[in-house]
């Protein structure tokens, strides 16, 4: 299922991807473009592309929407960048992984398999006194389901941060 919105409804929050030849140094000069312009990464996830001289980043970020222009201005004018852009309100999949370690002994472990088996997340390790589950969607699925395991201790929480390609064959 596509999402139109990138997690939030404020309107001051943006996905945007970027493209940028695989060298060090470049994440930190994006991130000070943001930083200057008073804008917070709230999600960042960097990878190889397809061709591995280049790296793709999905950033997320709150800030002031009239901001954003001038910071994919200057990000697209920095050495190093191929193109940056903002998928607000486009045809995108938007998704992320979770590991959530849940502190549950075996009278509750049935429950917690059901809130699991619910949002689709599955378990990926098991001890006496704890689970761990790994959930992957849209950032509201996961949340909501962060919501209902917490009646149980969560012991600890990783989250990817938000993925996106466009949708079609068009790249994004």
């Amino acid at each position: 299922m596509a999402m139109q919105q990138n997690g939030r409804k404020d309107g001051n929050t943006h996905t945007l991807s970027v493209t940028v030849a695989n060298k060090p140094g470049v994440l930190a000069r994006i991130a000070h473009v943001f930083a200057r312009r008073g804008f917070n990464i709230d999600s960042l996830v960097v990878s190889t592309s397809v061709e591995g001289n280049f790296s793709r980043m999905t950033i997320t970020a709150t800030g002031d929407p009239g901001g954003l222009g001038q910071i994919i201005q200057q990000v697209n004018k920095l050495v190093d960048v191929i193109h940056c852009t903002d998928h607000t309100g486009e045809d995108i999949v938007l998704k992320e992984l979770a590991l959530i370690k849940v502190h549950v002994g075996a009278e509750a472990r049935n429950e917690v398999l059901q809130i699991a088996d619910h949002f689709g997340a599955e378990s990926v390790d098991l001890t006496e006194t704890s689970m761990m589950l790994m959930a992957t969607g849209d950032s509201e699925k996961v949340d909501a389901m962060l919501a209902l395991l917490k009646k149980f201790k969560i012991i600890e929480l990783v989250r990817t941060g938000k993925v996106l390609m466009a949708r079609g064959e068009l790249p994004t």
